[in-house]
């Protein structure tokens, strides 16, 4: 696949959290989109199962190989790293989507 047709634009790792703190990162290209997908539960599996939809961590990247290669990063950080990180940008752990609207 060339960049052509792996788009332009802005890619985001953002990270999804719980009532309970459960953490998920993920990468999109389009995060109203997919915090959206997450609020609604349409896509199965580990967010859904587990309620994970309050957007409370994001950044941009210029191109998919950054964003994901970060989101890697981000997946294998140690729980604590991953909350203070949330805690940096966010230390109440608001729903930064619910913000935006």
């Amino acid at each position: 696949m060339d960049r052509d047709e792996r788009g332009s634009g802005t890619f985001y790792v953002y990270v999804l959290a719980s009532i309970s703190r459960t953490l998920y990162v993920g990468v999109t290209n389009d995060l109203e989109r997919r915090i959206a997908e997450h609020v609604q539960g349409v896509t199965p599996g580990f967010a859904a199962r587990y309620h994970v939809k309050r957007l409370v961590y994001f950044e941009g990247c210029q191109d998919i190989e950054t964003a994901i290669a970060r989101e890697k990063q981000l997946k294998g950080w140690r729980r604590e790293k991953k909350i203070g990180l949330i805690e940096w940008v966010n230390p109440s752990w608001s729903d930064l989507a619910e913000e935006g609207r």
